[in-house]
């Protein structure tokens, strides 16, 4: 129980990754503040896991691209618990179009959910550590999409490389105040959100494809999360983690060496 005594909140908690990390928190020893927007269903499953794990949970609704709304969610994690020590910038938004034929209003809101919402927590949540004074861990969930130009991402792809630099300024203006912010990278992973842009068979066969021949469990990406906000990592700031099964890199190369046999 690594976490004993820490609570934390984690943002796009109702389902895929962020319901997979806010479990793995509670089983490290966490308290944990469920963000969600829409789907109360999904985020009292979340809790329910968080308590069957013997920390309690506490929902917070709220549009991460409201700065006010959020503002409120992280009032309230500290009203109940007195503190906060951890937190986890998971929420995103994406709409999958050629820029030049894209909706602009899907474009913008996958900017203001998944840039400015990283941004909101960051903010709100590093002004109450250093209020605290007892130091802090902040994680984005970012993206290969930060360095990979994938067709169709583009706003997705400009949102998670500005939370990457994000991060690393964080990190660095945060230093003496021992705080730790640091970014992870996971790969294609199994969420239902990824299902809602293409069929389970067409999934499954593209995962085979993969350098890994599978997608990521969101498990995977969780336990990642709870190492970067172990005590034991101390010394991690300002840094990366790939949890993506060699998906960044040349991997198409080696059909091509195929080829040439």
């Amino acid at each position: 129980m690594i976490l004993t005594g820490k609570t934390a909140i984690v943002t796009g908690a109702g389902r895929g990754i962020g319901r997979a990390i806010a479990s793995a928190l509670a089983q490290a020893g966490a308290d944990v503040a469920i963000n969600y927007l829409t789907e109360p269903e999904d985020a009292e499953q979340t809790a329910a896991a968080v308590r069957a794990a013997g920390r309690k949970a506490l929902l917070c609704q709220a549009d991460v691209a409201d700065y006010k709304a959020m503002s409120a969610a992280v009032e309230r994690a500290v009203d109940e618990w007195g503190h906060l020590d951890i937190a986890v910038s998971n929420a995103a938004y994406s709409d999958r179009h050629p820029f030049f034929n894209a909706d602009l209003s899907g474009f913008h809101r996958t900017l203001d959910v998944t840039m400015w919402g990283a941004f909101h927590l960051l903010h709100l949540v590093t002004r109450q550590m250093i209020h605290q004074g007892r130091g802090g861990c902040f994680v984005s969930i970012s993206s290969p999409h930060a360095v990979l130009a994938i067709p169709t991402s583009m706003a997705y792809g400009m949102a998670k490389a500005a939370i990457d630099q994000m991060c690393r300024t964080a990190a660095i203006e945060l230093t003496e105040h021992r705080i730790r912010v640091n970014t992870i990278h996971p790969g294609w992973t199994d969420t239902p959100g990824e299902r809602k842009f293409a069929s389970d068979e067409a999934i499954d066969k593209a995962g085979a494809k993969l350098p890994w021949g599978r997608l990521a469990r969101p498990e995977e990406i969780a336990r990642g999360v709870v190492f970067l906000c172990d005590p034991a990592s101390d010394y991690i700031t300002g840094s990366t983690l790939a949890i993506e099964g060699a998906i960044t890199l040349p991997w198409w190369a080696k059909e091509g060496m195929e080829m040439q046999k």
